[in-house]
């Protein structure tokens, strides 16, 4: 599929699969990663299930699980 073609919810819905794994991965629970970020456990679980997210939320939560290299593809220099 080429990138450029995907829906919003398919982002939506990839990125938080990414969020999950990773998150499961380094041991955290939602509420961690939650506490971490400082969100609320409903907003990493409407990340992780693709409901909707602020770009706040993204960029603490890619801070907490240290994969601010994921926020560099959406601010790249000019």
């Amino acid at each position: 599929m080429v990138e450029t073609r995907r829906t919003v919810a398919e982002w939506e819905s990839d990125i938080g699969e990414q969020v999950r794994t990773l998150r499961r991965r380094r041991g955290l629970t939602q509420q961690d990663l939650a506490e971490a970020a400082n969100v609320s456990v409903g907003t990493v679980r409407n990340l992780e299930s693709g409901a909707g997210s602020t770009l706040a939320t993204v960029v603490a939560v890619a801070r907490v699980l240290g994969r601010t290299d994921w926020l560099a593809g959406l601010a790249p220099p000019v």
